[in-house]
């Protein structure tokens, strides 16, 4: 209970010293606030004076010392972009390189596609010919059977023989069948 007790002191203690300060602090920032106040008008009166604004009532010293901030500033911001443009160009400049790397070595593999492509229409122009050399033809269809002779009603014919170039079977002089009726039997 002891303990209880003591817990309960120290954090009431502790609160009132906290709630104390909370009205210091409130006297403090009402006289910050007319501070503030004054501090944002000058810096809103120096905007205006940066930006061309209300001028009129400066003196030429005044004018003279905007005038060098402005030239301060605009040096400032110059080296700056000088900074960034130079960034920007080495940048680029490494880009190009690479460019020209990626570059030369897509020529280098279409080089060596194109001398593959070649030798491989060639080797296959070289297997196509010697397998036309070494394979053998294919079989010609087997002769029609010959007719050594062939009797009708007692009439002789006498047909192409395996040997005889005629393309028309020849009657004997005494047949009775028309040639183009001895083609269609030969063929």
């Amino acid at each position: 209970m002891e303990k209880i007790l003591e817990k309960y002191e120290r954090y009431s203690s502790a609160e009132r010293r906290l709630a104390s300060p909370d009205s210091e602090l409130q006297g403090s920032w009402s006289m910050e606030y007319p501070k503030l106040t004054a501090r944002i008008e000058v810096l809103q009166r120096n905007i205006r004076h940066y930006v061309g604004e209300d001028l009129d009532p400066l003196s030429l010293r005044e004018l003279q010392n905007l005038e060098q901030q402005i030239d301060t500033a605009l040096k400032r911001i110059r080296l700056r972009k000088n900074q960034l443009m130079h960034e920007s160009i080495s940048e680029l400049q490494k880009k190009e390189k690479a460019l020209h790397e990626q570059n030369y070595l897509l020529a280098n593999k279409l080089k060596e596609s194109e001398k593959t492509m070649a030798e491989q229409a060639q080797w296959e122009q070289q297997t196509q010919n010697s397998s036309a050399l070494t394979l053998p033809q294919p079989p010609q269809p087997p002769p029609p059977p010959t007719l050594h002779s062939l009797t009708t009603g007692g009439t002789h014919l006498q047909a192409r023989g395996d040997d005889d170039d005629d393309a028309h079977a020849r009657p004997s002089p005494n047949a009775l069948m028309p040639p183009w009726m001895l083609r269609h039997m030969n063929h």
